[in-house]
């Protein structure tokens, strides 16, 4: 716990908060504005959750992960086709790191981009997202919104004969993708509901993207991987579905309104968006932009 007196009530004000922090009341909001401090706004006034404040501080003083007031113009997470060509046809000038919804998370927890991508299912209640988000970042400011629904399944090379469920590959060679990923996970939980055992199936190198695992398949370095219906399209390779996923982007609530993330934003609800989504196989953007989830 914090070394902090903390007032015995649910939420602070700005003079409680900069007392409790010994600092000037325009320093909070100055914090409050850059979206480093939990706050909320109730009638146009700024209210500080003391349970949120608690943990932001810990965080904190144990060297944790206190975003700081600018965030680098960089989407993180998983890498999704859809999301890679927008943010290049939009010009926003966003530059992007997907390596995974986990690492993408971790790296947003600690400020080292405006958004990231992720398609986390929770193993326990199948809900996706949102569980996720709530443990790792409920104490900063952002919001999750919903970015697509995407058909993911076997993707795998002629000759290998008909494959229609997770069973099926036992004797093939998987392209994996990273340990963190959202895809390994989903990989690995559905698999356990399947009754298989991930260690028992042979596998190539690992990938790192989308478009990487299904070429390690086109290339023959692998049979089958666990991948887009998008992404087989664009290989000419063969589907089959397993499940119905949801993606989407947790976005820092500063970032969302400065002129880059707009800019992306503004080309997401073009026709050109939609088209793409719509002649691209397996992807569903009518609830692009949807609010599922807010600090």
């Amino acid at each position: 716990m914090t070394d902090f007196d903390f007032p015995d009530h649910a939420y602070l004000t700005v003079p409680e908060l900069a007392d409790l922090l010994r600092l000037k009341e325009r320093k909070i909001y100055d914090l409050a504005a850059s979206g480093e401090v939990p706050c909320s706004r109730a009638t146009g006034k700024l209210l500080f959750p003391a349970e949120e404040i608690r943990a932001w501080l810990d965080r904190a003083k144990s060297g944790g992960t206190a975003p700081p007031a600018e965030r680098p113009q960089i989407l993180l997470g998983s890498h999704d086709p859809l999301l890679d060509w927008a943010v290049r046809q939009s010009r926003s000038g966003l530059a992007s790191y997907f390596d995974g919804s986990m690492d993408g998370l971790e790296r947003f927890a600690g400020g080292d981009g405006i958004a990231t991508g992720l398609h986390l299912r929770d193993s326990k209640t199948g809900q996706w997202n949102i569980p996720a988000v709530q443990r790792s970042v409920a104490s900063q400011n952002a919001t999750l919104v919903h970015f697509a629904s995407r058909q993911r399944g076997l993707v795998y090379r002629d000759g290998v004969g008909d494959l229609s469920s997770l069973r099926d590959i036992q004797k093939l060679r998987l392209a994996p993708r990273q340990p963190g990923s959202g895809t390994d996970q989903l990989f690995r939980d559905l698999a356990e509901q399947a009754d298989l055992d991930p260690s028992t199936i042979p596998t190539a190198d690992i990938a790192r993207s989308e478009d990487e695992a299904v070429e390690a398949v086109r290339r023959g370095d692998a049979d089958v991987t666990f991948g887009l219906e998008a992404v087989a399209q664009s290989y000419g390779l063969r589907f089959a579905p397993i499940v119905q996923e949801e993606f989407a982007l947790l976005v820092d609530r500063k970032a969302w309104f400065e002129p880059a993330f707009q800019s992306f934003l503004a080309f997401c609800r073009t026709d050109a968006f939609a088209q793409r989504a719509d002649t691209t196989k397996g992807y569903d953007v009518s609830r692009f932009g949807i609010v599922l989830w807010n600090a």
